[in-house]
């Protein structure tokens, strides 16, 4: 039984960890590098009473429960440094490693397949279920290395209120998120017949997961335990370090990788369980040019993305009413805010909140324009230029997609969050204001654009680097201010140039300027591409 389905299990372990090292080691020096000094930051920032008051005040509130998870109570605030530290960076550090499990399940499940690499491990005198255990003992290995060094860091710290059995449920609570979500991504690459398909069934699993546990913690605990994610927050960490989800976490990533093997063990190679549609016998006019066929391709990530930034946008407008009650009741949170501001406090809320939510949309822009790269690998590209088609004219219309995205895409997260707003709030939100906060960021998104096209018309290899630039996008917005960062630093940031309406005034210098920026990025690019050798 063993020799016939896990014969050859121990060389393949060997052979992903050599395939995937790179890209793991990034991850773990990415998350645990942050997680540590993050934390060693906490102890100059909150020295005071009144600053921790101050910040318990202020993750209290409907919005950032919904963002981050439920607060813990006042007195662990006054007391313990790590119960500030957890509930501001356990939900989002959590959800960076299931994206980490999701990409690397994904890359060495359905990618290999699809790139022909599992076929020829099947050739070789492997068992059936060899290559899925060899990616399941890679992802335990990762995952358990990142628990343990990430409790013995936060340990070694040394700081106030960081315990060793609430540093240890730090790092096993992110590890079992990760496990569970590399489960779920394991069924999805039996269901699903290509790596994009996993993919996105993996990452709308985790948006569901978000959605169902930000509505939860702010209006029905008991819808908040369906969600994974309302597991990986209820663990108390640092305060009562309740490790029952822990064990929850490993019992589904158990079943669920379980039922995973035994999907492959019945599939065959190239093959998913849910069949891909078959297409028309005859493409329609519009099909047969680039712009028709690159649309057609990328079409359901789209839809699905779309729909999940509505979902999103529009569960965080539901709570506004909530947001606008907690701020008129209680006095000592306003004296936190800025009076002098024209912008209701609420208004002012949401300049944060579409900043994050503009960095989420980018992703989706990224992956139309890097789907030129992934076409390219996989020697698709040539079909393409075997007709009579430009290079300009293909790179062109991945820009033009693109561009076309993230209109899309920010016009949803306005409109979800205004439409949730209106019906919640008594005076509801400005339709102009909220549109015009959402579109201030468009230049940042297309200077992003710029640069993964520079990166795949001049190096290609190193294309999806573009990821490491998001990620440190994202940590200066959301921790810039926290950690004080200097402000060359902020700079690097494109999104650190866009005023934040309607608190700021518009600044149509700084606009124009990224605007220009993303022409001539695109323009570089596309002259690299143009020059450079097409792989396939």
């Amino acid at each position: 039984m063993n020799k016939c389905y896990f014969n050859g299990t121990q060389q393949l372990t060997v052979f992903i960890f050599k395939q995937l090292r790179v890209k793991i080691l990034i991850w773990l020096i990415s998350l645990i590098g942050i997680t540590l000094s993050v934390a060693a930051a906490y102890q100059s920032i909150y020295k005071d009473e009144q600053s921790r008051q101050a910040i318990f005040l202020t993750m209290d509130n409907p919005a950032m429960v919904s963002m981050l998870g439920p607060g813990y109570d006042m007195e662990d605030y006054l007391h313990s440094i790590g119960a500030m530290f957890a509930n501001e960076m356990l939900l989002f550090t959590a959800i960076a490693v299931a994206i980490m499990n999701i990409l690397i399940v994904t890359r060495a499940t359905r990618g290999d397949e699809e790139d022909g690499r599992l076929e020829m491990i099947r050739a070789l005198p492997v068992g059936r279920l060899s290559s899925l255990s060899a990616v399941m003992i890679g992802v335990v290995a990762t995952n358990v290395l990142l628990a343990i060094l990430t409790g013995i860091g936060l340990a070694s710290l040394g700081i106030e209120g960081m315990n060793i059995e609430g540093c240890f449920l730090y790092g096993f609570i992110l590890g079992a998120t990760g496990l569970l979500f590399a489960a779920f991504t394991a069924v999805f690459a039996q269901t699903s017949e290509t790596s994009r398909g996993t993919t996105m069934c993996a990452f709308m699993v985790l948006i569901i997961a978000y959605l169902v546990r930000a509505i939860g913690d702010v209006s029905s605990d008991t819808l908040s335990w369906i969600s994974p994610l309302g597991w990986t927050v209820r663990s108390d960490v640092f305060s009562d370090n309740d490790w029952l989800p822990v064990i929850l976490l490993f019992i589904f990533a158990i079943v669920f990788g379980v039922v995973a093997f035994c999907l492959h063990a019945i599939r065959d190679l190239g093959s998913g369980f849910i069949s891909a549609r078959k297409g028309k016998t005859h493409a329609s006019a519009f099909l047969q040019t680039p712009i028709g066929l690159t649309l057609r391709l990328q079409r359901t990530n789209i839809i699905a993305w779309s729909i999940g930034l509505l979902a999103l946008s529009a569960s965080f407008g539901a709570i506004l009413g909530d947001l606008e009650t907690y701020f008129s009741d209680i006095e000592l949170v306003q004296a936190f805010v800025d009076m002098k501001s024209d912008a209701t406090m609420t208004e002012q809320f949401i300049t944060l909140l579409m900043a994050i939510m503009s960095l989420i949309s980018l992703i989706p822009v990224i992956m139309v324009g890097l789907r030129l790269k992934g076409e390219e690998t996989r020697n698709l590209t040539e079909n393409i230029y075997s007709r009579a088609v430009s290079r300009t004219r293909v790179l062109g219309t991945y820009c033009l997609l693109a561009v076309a995205v993230s209109f899309t895409m920010q016009s949803l997260v306005a409109l979800g969050l205004w439409s949730a707003g209106v019906v919640v709030m008594d005076e509801g939100l400005s339709f102009g204001t909220t549109f015009a906060s959402a579109y201030v960021y468009l230049p940042a998104i297309w200077t992003v654009v710029g640069l993964v096209i520079v990166l795949i018309g001049i190096i290609p290899k190193y294309a999806e680097l573009i990821w490491l630039y998001v990620v440190y996008c994202f940590i200066v917005i959301y921790l810039g201010e926290l950690l004080d960062f200097p402000e060359w630093m902020n700079h690097i940031s494109v999104f650190a140039y866009i005023p934040q309406i309607p608190v700021d005034d518009m600044n149509f210098l700084a606009l124009m300027g990224l605007t220009l920026s993303s022409i001539v990025l695109t323009i570089i690019g596309s002259m690299g591409y143009n020059k450079r050798d097409i792989v396939g």
